[in-house]
């Protein structure tokens, strides 16, 4: 007996599942005959019967649900089992470990706003094992009504997973996709759990298939059930439109506040710019005023100095043409006196050599004529006193060199002198062939020669000192016009100094100029900056008066969304658009922005809505309706 009952119970739980299956017209691949395969087919099965019955039960129940309520027991158990599957065994130094807690907690990293669940569940003094803080993760994501969410970013990353789970695992396969989005219908629950009292390490999870047999008396309840999920897929689509538009109304007025600051600060910005604007103006102004009294008074400096400076030309060009008038004279002088002096040197040579002839015509006299030996020896005196006064002549002349102009004069005298002894010594020669007639003429004239010699002599002297008084006077105009020259060049250096210290004061003016062009162009610069901040400005009010348009239609769309209703498969036989009737291969589709019921023909376009962010489900109309308003509120 108990055999057959076990029998028959299996056999009407395979019957269920079969049944809901057709029913939900879900078309799933058979189990091969892979093992692994079929404990992923029984396990969805399972998900989606615990999901089901645990929204139809506490839809019926009316109240926020808790945890001894035996459907919400058997979808934890369910749960378990799912998350179980293909899980990894860790080895570790006393034994195995084969626990979902790993694959939970690496969700806080994936989701940062699971971080505060995992927080308080490690905070729980109760929980001691990774599996009793796993049953309490899953309790606390349930009432946060994020366990879909939070287990959809889980499977998203299968690296990861592959860490916990092998490659044939449900959460590593389409199943485990599949139960993640059967978990977003429990939105619609309300659970209020105690995870404190609970002895949740200790709990056997066993599943209960006696709670989803239903007998024949349930089977009549099933267009009330139809109702209920009508009105649930209703509720769900009016709470995700007003989540929808309180998130983006609370991002615009968060918006419109940071606008409004950026405002103020530009406002306040643009004052310091115009008051800054202002004391440059005050500080060109002042730059220009000071920069135009500069350059009146370098102007009258310049003025004042060339005049100067034109003035000492003049004069040092009368005081130059002075002295090189002088410098002119001397050196003619010099040059007059050099050629006297090769001229003087000259005719002392010529007298060299009329004397050695002399000497020899004498001693030629004095063989033949042994008589006239007295007067031949004092005209040899004489003649010697001649020679002696001539060399104290050249020798003067050699230590006077800047005389030369005198020693010149003497040295023509000379030579006239040298003329007239030649004549004598020729009227001497014919004297002594006359023999002693001539004798007393010559000694008459002899003595006459040195009378006139010594006054030449005397006159020569004279001369000679009155050249040395010239000397020295020309050397105290040396002197004079060496003073005179160093004036000249200390005045040029200081006219040097004065022209330099003008060129760094015209090169003061240049960079005041260029530091005059500079603020130009700053101020040139702020007032660009001034016009674009105001352009800014403009275009702010602009985006904030379009941010209000922007909201008051999101008002108005949220009022007419209000007045929209979720159209029941009941009422609707035939497609609103085509009107065509609806039957097994034409299915009925609603709409997501009207809520009307249309064929497939007539609903194939997606959209985004602002209840969902992802494309959905729109009618051909809505569709023209959206892509019009959408260009319209294009720029």
């Amino acid at each position: 007996m108990i055999f057959s009952n076990c029998c028959l119970f299996i056999i009407r739980i395979c019957c269920k599942i079969s049944a809901w299956l057709h029913c939900e017209d879900n078309f799933y691949p058979k189990a091969t005959k892979d093992p692994t395969a079929v404990e992923r087919a029984n396990l969805l099965n399972m998900a989606k019967l615990s999901i089901k019955g645990l929204i139809e039960s506490a839809l019926s129940f009316g109240r926020t649900l808790d945890s001894d309520y035996p459907p919400l027991q058997q979808f934890f158990v369910v749960m378990e089992h799912c998350l179980k599957h293909g899980l990894k065994v860790r080895k570790s130094f006393l034994s195995y470990n084969k626990t979902i807690w790993g694959p939970l907690e690496l969700v806080e990293k994936l989701y940062p706003e699971a971080e505060e669940i995992g927080a308080s569940v490690r905070d729980l003094p109760g929980l001691k094992t990774p599996l009793g803080r796993a049953r309490a993760w899953l309790r606390l994501a349930l009432m946060q009504k994020k366990m879909a969410d939070y287990l959809r970013c889980l499977i998203i990353q299968r690296d990861l997973l592959s860490e916990f789970y092998e490659y044939h695992a449900l959460m590593m396969e389409e199943e485990g996709a599949v139960i993640v989005g059967l978990l977003v219908g429990l939105n619609v629950i309300d659970a209020n759990l105690c995870v404190k009292g609970e002895d949740l390490d200790s709990q056997v999870g066993v599943i209960d298939f006696s709670m989803y047999l239903k007998n024949e008396e349930d089977i009549g309840n099933k267009e009330r059930n139809v109702q209920i999920a009508a009105i649930l897929d209703q509720k769900n689509y009016v709470e995700e439109l007003n989540r929808q538009l309180n998130s983006t109304v609370s991002s615009l007025h968060s918006r419109v506040d940071s606008l409004e600051k950026s405002n103020t600060k530009l406002i306040e910005e643009l004052a310091i710019a115009k008051n800054n604007i202002i004391k440059l103006q005050e500080e060109n102004h002042q730059l220009r005023s000071e920069n135009k009294l500069i350059l009146m008074k370098t102007q009258q400096h310049l003025e004042v100095t060339k005049v100067d400076v034109e003035t000492e030309l003049q004069t040092y060009k009368h005081s130059r043409q002075g002295l090189d008038e002088m410098y002119n004279e001397a050196r003619r002088q010099l040059r007059d006196e050099s050629q006297l002096r090769q001229d003087v040197e000259n005719e002392l040579a010529v007298q060299v050599s009329m004397k050695h002839e002399i000497e020899l015509a004498m001693k030629l006299l004095e063989k033949d004529i042994h008589e006239k030996q007295d007067t031949l020896i004092g005209l040899r005196q004489q003649l010697e006193e001649v020679k002696a006064i001539n060399i104290e002549m050249y020798q003067k002349l050699q230590g006077s060199e800047a005389d030369l102009k005198e020693k010149n004069e003497i040295i023509a005298r000379l030579e006239e002198k040298t003329n007239k002894i030649t004549a004598a010594m020729r009227q001497l020669e014919q004297r002594l062939q006359q023999a002693e007639k001539a004798q007393m003429d010559t000694e008459d004239e002899d003595k006459k020669y040195l009378q006139e010699c010594q006054s030449k002599f005397d006159s020569l002297q004279k001369q000679i000192s009155q050249k040395e008084k010239q000397l020295v006077q020309l050397e105290t105009d040396l002197k004079i016009e060496k003073e005179w020259r160093q004036t000249l060049q200390e005045d040029l250096q200081k006219e040097k100094d004065t022209l330099s210290h003008l060129r760094n004061e015209t090169q003061q003016i240049l960079s005041l100029k260029k530091e005059f062009l500079h603020l130009q162009d700053e101020n040139h610069q702020l007032k660009k900056i001034y016009h674009e901040q105001e352009q800014a400005l403009q275009e702010l009010g602009n985006k904030l008066s379009e941010s209000k348009l922007k909201i008051e239609d999101i008002k108005e769309a949220n009022k007419a969304l209000q007045g929209l209703v979720w159209l029941k498969d009941k009422e609707a036989t035939h497609c609103k658009l085509c009107e065509k009737e609806f039957s097994l291969s034409k299915r009925k589709h609603h709409c997501r922005n009207c809520g009307e019921i249309f064929c497939n023909a007539c609903s194939d376009n997606e959209l985004p809505l602002p209840s969902s962010p992802k494309p959905v489900r729109v009618c051909d109309s809505c569709h023209a309706l959206l892509i019009q308003r959408c260009s319209s509120n294009l720029p």
